[in-house]
């Protein structure tokens, strides 16, 4: 595999420290480097070579005529693609692509392509968090496979383990409070959808309190949630509740089945078990792509490479109804934009003594967000089994990149699943006050259940 390499800075990271245990935080000297040649979160400034990826600006996106709660505009509408790849030009773009774009483009090469418009760097943070990012270069670091020492920012924007490039993912700037309607669906091999939930959630990023980190580090629960389904008739009333923390140990999920009247603490909420709000088609660690663990699995950083990923897909949730966004064996290539961006390459390997139903995984990570956007998993035969992807889309009024649509294709069988659709949602992504703490416990969870 060609890897890109665009700084001295970063060859001296893949090649004396990425192989290696996790690193402690980098000097005043290298975290300077945020203010200047890198931007605050930690991605290069400057643009590519031919300027097919611009130089981060961080200028403000002009955003008007928005309703909190209401369909994001399309801040880009007017772009039109430069080009597109298909089966049959795509050994053109080979270097730019996955192994699962590639393996999605041979295998429904009549309907699947890649509508690829010009680049446009949106991510961005409030200045606190900037401010919070500049604090961590210099406290942050891996401790017993567990990221300490960061509150409020990216904790290692200057990465120099796999372990920290996905540890930047799990702590991602994506708002605060956040309450949105969503859909999931599955789609056989043979083309049939299935409405697999309806639901309301509610959730929130007490890493992203602002103030002082002493509240945080009381409990270090870095994004509660709460889903409450309101659909398909077979799933109605159930509902679900979970604290991801920083020390998987400590991570908690309860769910509430109307047919028990009773609510259960789930007592393996990571790594390949199914995962409930997927009704089990995902297990918990492909949730928003990688979620969970870090001490299952050994992190390899491979590089950075110029990779052409679904980006700024605002597209997804200002259309008319699922059905536009939603194809027979894949989403609607003319929906989804696609856009060159410098990423993070991770390779995961289960770590021996350890067990996974995918063995070896690699992550394409965002430099500019740090969203884990696309990942390719292997089966233990070796297979290309899955290819997990996530939507982000442009919120200048957070400001930011954010993402709530997920989902995986599998390669072998020709099914997929997308969750967190919001296309006809009376809410999306609505940047909410805070929520009490007790939103996100079993006993609001029971008080929630429908009996």
């Amino acid at each position: 595999m060609k890897i890109y390499r665009p700084s001295i800075l970063l060859a001296s990271l893949v090649c004396a420290l990425a192989w290696g245990p996790a690193q402690a935080a980098v000097s005043n000297e290298e975290a300077a480097k945020l203010k200047s040649e890198l931007t605050p979160l930690g991605a290069e400034r400057a643009g590519n070579k031919d300027g097919s990826i611009p130089a981060w600006t961080g200028a403000p996106i002009p955003y008007a005529n928005y309703k909190s709660g209401a369909k994001r505009p399309d801040p880009f509408a007017a772009d039109k693609p430069l080009y597109t790849v298909t089966a049959k030009n795509m050994e053109q773009y080979a270097d730019k692509l996955t192994d699962g774009t590639k393996a999605l483009l041979k295998k429904f090469p009549d309907t699947y392509k890649l509508e690829v418009y010009p680049t446009r760097r949106t991510a961005a943070a409030p200045q606190w968090v900037y401010d919070n990012t500049f604090k961590n270069a210099t406290t942050a670091k891996i401790e017993a496979d567990k990221p300490v020492g960061a509150f409020g920012g990216i904790p290692f924007p200057i990465p120099q383990s796999g372990a920290e490039v996905m540890s930047n993912h799990l702590l991602r700037w994506r708002g605060g409070a956040i309450k949105t309607g969503v859909r999931a669906y599955q789609t056989t091999a043979a083309g049939q959808r299935v409405l697999i939930g309806e639901s309301v959630t509610d959730e929130q990023m007490p890493y992203y309190f602002q103030g002082s980190p002493a509240e945080f580090e009381k409990q270090n629960d870095y994004w509660t949630l709460r889903i409450l389904t309101s659909g398909p008739p077979l799933r109605a009333g159930e509902a679900i509740a979970g604290r991801e923390n920083v020390d998987g140990d400590k991570t908690q999920v309860w769910v509430y089945l109307p047919g028990q009247r009773r609510v259960r603490k789930l007592p393996n909420a990571c790594c390949d078990t199914p995962s409930p709000p997927t009704a089990g088609l995902m297990n918990f660690d492909e949730t928003f792509v990688f979620i969970g663990r870090l001490d299952r699995t050994d992190f390899k950083i491979l590089g950075k490479k110029e990779i052409l990923i679904p980006y700024n897909t605002n597209a997804v949730q200002t259309a008319a109804s699922d059905d536009e966004v939603l194809g027979k064996n894949h989403m609607n290539p003319e929906k989804l934009r696609w856009e060159l961006h410098r990423v993070w390459l991770v390779e995961a390997a289960v770590r021996a003594g350890q067990r996974h139903v995918t063995p070896k995984s690699l992550y394409y990570v965002d430099e500019d967000s740090w969203y884990a956007v696309l990942a390719d998993r292997w089966d233990a035969k070796g297979q290309l089994w899955k290819t997990i992807f996530q939507l982000p889309f442009a919120a200048p009024d957070m400001p930011g990149v954010a993402s709530n649509t997920f989902g995986y294709y599998d390669l072998l069988s020709g099914s997929w699943f997308v969750q967190g659709l919001m296309t006809e949602a009376p809410i999306q992504y609505q940047l909410v006050p805070r929520y009490k703490d007790s939103t996100f416990t079993p006993d609001a969870l029971a008080g929630e259940g429908v009996r």
